[in-house]
């Protein structure tokens, strides 16, 4: 039963945040009204809170009852069945457009759309996800989780961006989700700020040693962002969701492999 609450815009656009970004039915507790869905990116990271934490803890936790490797594949696990694989399925669709379209707009929009997945999509999950678990099985377990807990949300505040550098490339009406994202205002993109950079906090408390050439581990996926951003606006002039999706996991997929690669370097 629907329980109806009264509450302010922000905690409405939170709320279908965490509706939009999981599989978890919080719908049945309250339906925010279809006006908050346009600014579900706004509160982006604070749904990777829940998905970054709950993916950390299971990486941790999971560590103590089993092998670290079969751990790290139980935390990948829990974050695609939190997120109904979202952002995979955008990746995957973003490989096939950008890798089967070329420079032709229409057509990369169109790969984009077919619901069929083909083998730019399938090599570039594959190729995604061997990196991520490779990533996080080289990383102590402590420093893995914690790095999962900072690099999701923070992730999510970058490819938020998107939306502000370009329009929507399609019309509303062709949206996957029925619905275009609205610009983000000042206040919000503060907000936005907070959500991405306070789960950052608890590394340097716990993990600083991750931290020792913190510039490397938030410039390099702040220039990948740029470069995507470069090829989308260079070949569609417009971001979809699934550009969105991609961006996302591609962002962290580069802070894993920053912090890999610092910690191979300086622990050897």
């Amino acid at each position: 039963m629907q329980i109806s609450l009264n509450t302010s815009k922000w905690y409405q656009n939170a709320w279908a945040a965490l509706v939009f970004f999981t599989r978890l039915p919080l719908w049945r507790i309250y339906q925010p009204p279809k006006e908050s869905y346009r600014a579900v990116v706004e509160f982006w990271p604070l749904a990777g809170w829940l998905t970054g934490g709950c993916m950390a803890a299971t990486l941790y936790v999971g560590g103590m009852f089993f092998p670290y490797p079969v751990a790290v594949i139980l935390a990948i696990l829990v974050r695609l069945l939190l997120t109904g694989a979202l952002h995979e399925d955008g990746l995957a669709d973003f490989c096939d457009g950008f890798g089967g379209g070329g420079n032709d707009r229409q057509r990369v929009l169109d790969i984009m759309k077919d619901s069929r997945t083909g083998t730019y999509g399938v090599l570039g999950l594959s190729i995604y996800l061997a990196l991520l678990f490779l990533c996080l099985w080289n990383l102590p377990r402590r420093h893995a989780a914690l790095l999962i807990l900072a690099a999701d949300p923070f992730a999510k505040m970058l490819a938020s961006q998107l939306i502000q550098m370009m329009p929507y490339a399609r019309k509303e009406e062709e949206a996957k989700a029925r619905v275009v994202y609205r610009p983000i205002s000042m206040v919000s993109s503060i907000l936005l700020a907070l959500q991405g950079l306070l789960p950052i906090l608890p590394l340097v408390f716990w993990a600083p040693e991750l931290l020792f050439r913190w510039e490397l581990l938030m410039f390099i996926p702040c220039l990948v962002m740029y470069f995507l951003y470069l090829k989308i606006w260079h070949t569609l002039r417009g971001y979809t969701g699934d550009c969105c999706g991609a961006l996302f996991l591609l962002v962290e997929l580069s802070v894993y492999l920053t912090a890999c690669a610092l910690w191979f370097h300086y622990s050897t």
